[in-house]
C-alpha cells in the first residue's frame, strides 16, 4: 500500500519586487505519511509548513519535485478524500452550526438528505450537537476551531489535515482537541498535524518533520529522536521516601519492585529548540 502522502525533493520558491527576487520556502523535503498515522510538521513561523500544506492541498504548485496524493498525483478524486482546516477560518457568523457543517457537506457534492445526516454525525463527534441551531457568532474560539473540524470530516475523508487545531484555545479546550484527533485516529482516518503545541504533538504523533528554513532540520519516530544517549529513567513503586533516593540495585535488595527502565528522554520543546537552533 502506498503512502498516504509521499513527498519526493519538494522545492517552491516566489519572486517579489520589480527584479524577481526570489525566496526559497521550500527548499527540496522529502517526506511520507503511512495509513492511519497522525504524523506531526513542526517548525518555527515561516519554515514553509503553511507552503507545504497548500501543495498538498493543491493550492499551491510546487516549484519543482514531487507530491502524491494515495500514490498518484493531485486529481479531483483525491481531493475528495481529503478534509482540511487551516489555521485561522473564518466562517460565516450568520448560519447555524448545522447551516454551516451542511453548507460544506453540500459543497463536497452531498445530497440533501444524506448532508443533514452527515452533518450531525460530524457535530456529534466534535461534541458540537447540542449547540447544532446556535449562531456561529455565538460561539466561544473552542467552539468555532470545533466546527472547524466538523467541516473539516462532515465527507468522511481518509486523510485530514490540520493546521493550528489548538490555535487560541484554553488548556481544556487544546485538551478536548487531542481527544477529537485521537477518535480520528481510531476511525482509521490519516491526520498531518501541523502544530506549535509541543504536548500536542507528543500525546498524538508517533513520528514528526521538523522544518526549519524550508528544509527539514530532523524527522523520525518522536521516541527515537527524543531519547537521550547513555541515560535510563527508572522509576520505583514505594511509600518509603528515603528508599526513593537509592540506587536501583540498593531499592531491590530492600524489596522495591521496579516499573519502569527505559532510557531517559528530553521533551519535545527542547529537543525542537535544539534541532532549529542547531540548523541555523
Amino acid at each position: 500500500m502506498p503512502p498516504v502522502i509521499e513527498i519526493k525533493n519538494l522545492k517552491k520558491h516566489y519572486r517579489y519586487g520589480i527584479r524577481g527576487m526570489a525566496v526559497q520556502a521550500v527548499d527540496g523535503i522529502s517526506m511520507s505519511v503511512d495509513e492511519g498515522e497522525v504524523f506531526g510538521m513542526l517548525g518555527p513561523n515561516g519554515a514553509g509548513k503553511s507552503t507545504t500544506i497548500k501543495i498538498i492541498l493543491g493550492l499551491l504548485r510546487q516549484s519543482s519535485g514531487e507530491c502524491l496524493i494515495f500514490g498518484e498525483k493531485l486529481s479531483r478524486d483525491s481531493r475528495r478524500l481529503m478534509g482540511y482546516l487551516p489555521e485561522s477560518p473564518y466562517f460565516y457568523k450568520f448560519l447555524s452550526g448545522f447551516e454551516l457543517v451542511k453548507f460544506y457537506a453540500r459543497l463536497c457534492g452531498m445530497g440533501e438528505k444524506e448532508a443533514k445526516t452527515a452533518t450531525m454525525k460530524a457535530l456529534n463527534l466534535v461534541g458540537l450537537g447540542d449547540a447544532a441551531n446556535r449562531q456561529v457568532g455565538l460561539y466561544s474560539k473552542g467552539m468555532v476551531q470545533r466546527a472547524g473540524i466538523a467541516q473539516a470530516v462532515v465527507h468522511n475523508p481518509r486523510l485530514v489535515i490540520l493546521d493550528e487545531p489548538a490555535s487560541g484555545l484554553d488548556p481544556i479546550g487544546a485538551a478536548d482537541m487531542v481527544d477529537i484527533i485521537a477518535r480520528l485516529k481510531r476511525e482509521g482516518k490519516t491526520v498531518l498535524l501541523c502544530s506549535h503545541m509541543m504536548s500536542e504533538v507528543e500525546k498524538l504523533c508517533t513520528r514528526a518533520a521538523i522544518l526549519n528554513r524550508g528544509k527539514i532540520a530532523a524527522m523520525g519516530m518522536l521516541d527515537e529522536m527524543l531519547a537521550q544517549k547513555d541515560a535510563t529513567d527508572m522509576e520505583f513503586e514505594t511509600d518509603d521516601a528515603e528508599k526513593l533516593a537509592q540506587i536501583r540495585d540498593f531499592a531491590a535488595s530492600r524489596g522495591v519492585s521496579t516499573l519502569k527502565t527505559e532510557r531517559a528522554k528530553i521533551s519535545l520543546d527542547e529537543f525542537f529548540r535544539k534541532t532549529v537552533e542547531k540548523s541555523k
